[in-house]
């Protein structure tokens, strides 16, 4: 093994496990940008959609099996790594809020994930890792001229969040017999969430800008275990043509939550008046319902895949400290999501061409969202883009690739909605470009020197 690669994976060991160690990883105090749906449940939930190679495909690979880069959207397709990879992967996002009314430009970057695979025996292979579960990032702020009994008087409502929940997961693979594999993989899922609701009056003697405001604000921290399977069977359509079946359930869990409640008030400035706890360090928990996936690939076991994938999450059964919905206290829907994408290496054996080495990929998504206002369905549609860049000094023993995926998509919509009180709530359409910036390192290691 080469000094360089050796020093980058030992590098790597260290980056996972200082991360592992620090509550604030992978950007749990800082998201994605401003999502008002990042208010519901437990925030925007990552559904176990993998790295920067799944991204490129749309979000497809659970039954797409790889050597180069770690897959642990499905556990078992972990035996299909051949050398030890340390994988990173960085993550930023643009987007654009808008309502029928007004409308809002936010982004911003932060570690994607880290993963570790190793190779342990031939019918066994085993990771580790770190990677995002929810990410919390909303602020919110609406004035209603028209309150009851006071025509001039104006409320203004205003809801902040911030903070999500990471995984450090291991998980391993083991051939049960030729073309079967099935993989398990248990998590600990840790992290804060920070919420408040805010309101304030102005009247004709009084302005909103001179108004005190009152505050309801609440911190939880979460942390558990949670658990995944997987299983992959691999099959020949005929002698060019390989087929794959895969699967993957994550289990339903229960999250220890510690829970501090508030009531505040502040003047105009700012500054508080006073403070009333309604609860410190309360006990509860966190119902996150299962996720199932299935997957269909087709590959030639060279240089493309085509991929189907579809999953479901019963969020209608999702609850926190007894509520559901959280601090919004909007009940959640059942979640579908459906992805179809491939990649495509022209010539990996090409030594002229070096753009012949690159692997391209590309995908389509469909998902619903789990909030249903006034029982309309809302989506999540995207398309997506990426390449798989070697560097020109890989080798039979070590490699490096550089990955870059791309996902371009829109959700919800700007739909007005008359409420039966007579209030109208407007729909929050996000438009959005997500990049991700991959690093893999591939070296083959526990290689026995021989003397002649």
């Amino acid at each position: 093994m080469s000094q360089l690669n050796f020093a980058g994976l030992a590098g790597g060991f260290s980056l996972l496990g200082l991360l592992a160690a620090t509550p604030g990883a992978l950007g749990q105090n800082q998201g994605l940008g401003n999502s008002p749906y990042s208010r519901l449940g437990l925030g925007d939930a990552s559904l176990n959609l993998g790295g920067v190679r799944q991204m490129g495909m749309g979000g497809t690979g659970v039954a797409a099996p790889n050597g180069t880069n770690v897959n642990e959207l499905n556990p078992a397709l972990l035996y299909y790594t051949n050398r030890t990879t340390f994988e990173a992967g960085y993550t930023g996002q643009f987007k654009t809020l808008r309502n029928d009314a007004t409308s809002q430009r936010t982004g911003t970057g932060t570690l994607g994930y880290v993963a570790l695979a190793v190779p342990i025996s031939r019918a066994w292979a085993g990771a580790i890792g770190l990677k995002p579960y929810t990410t919390v990032d909303y602020e919110s702020k609406t004035v209603d001229n028209s309150i009851a009994n006071d025509p001039t008087a104006q409320l203004e409502r205003q809801y902040k969040g911030n903070g999500g929940l990471a995984e450090a997961y291991m998980s391993h693979a083991v051939r049960l017999r030729k073309n079967l594999v099935v993989g398990v993989s248990a998590a600990y899922v840790f992290g804060s969430i920070n919420q408040e609701a805010s309101t304030r009056v102005g009247t004709a003697t009084l302005p909103l800008s001179l108004a005190s405001r009152s505050i309801y604000e609440q911190q939880v921290h979460y942390s558990d275990f949670a658990f995944r399977s997987g299983v992959h069977y691999r099959g020949k359509v005929n002698d060019k043509i390989n087929f794959n079946l895969g699967g993957v359930y994550s289990f339903r869990s229960k999250l220890n939550g510690d829970r501090s409640r508030n009531i505040l008030r502040e003047d105009a400035e700012g500054a508080l008046i006073n403070a009333t706890p309604l609860s410190k360090d309360e006990k509860g928990k966190a119902t996150v319902p299962a996720l199932t996936q299935v997957g269909l690939s087709f590959d030639n076991n060279r240089n493309w895949s085509l991929n189907l994938d579809g999953g479901l999450q019963q969020w209608s059964q999702f609850k926190s400290f007894g509520e559901q919905g959280g601090l919004s206290g909007v009940p959640l829907s059942n979640t579908y999501r459906g992805s179809v994408g491939g990649e495509l290496t022209p010539d990996p054996t090409s030594v002229d061409h070096y753009f012949k080495r690159v692997t391209y990929r590309a995908g389509l998504s469909v998902a619903q969202l789990p909030y249903r206002p006034g029982g309309n369905v809302l989506l999540d549609r995207a398309v997506s883009w990426g390449f798989g860049l070697p560097l020109p000094s890989a080798s039979a023993l070590d490699a490096t690739t550089i990955s870059l995926g791309f996902t371009y998509g829109q959700r919800g919509n700007t739909d007005v909605l008359r409420l039966d009180d007579g209030s109208t709530e407007r729909n929050v359409k996000e438009s959005y470009i997500r990049m991700q910036l991959g690093v893999t390192l591939n070296n083959r290691w526990f290689i026995k020197r021989r003397i002649e």
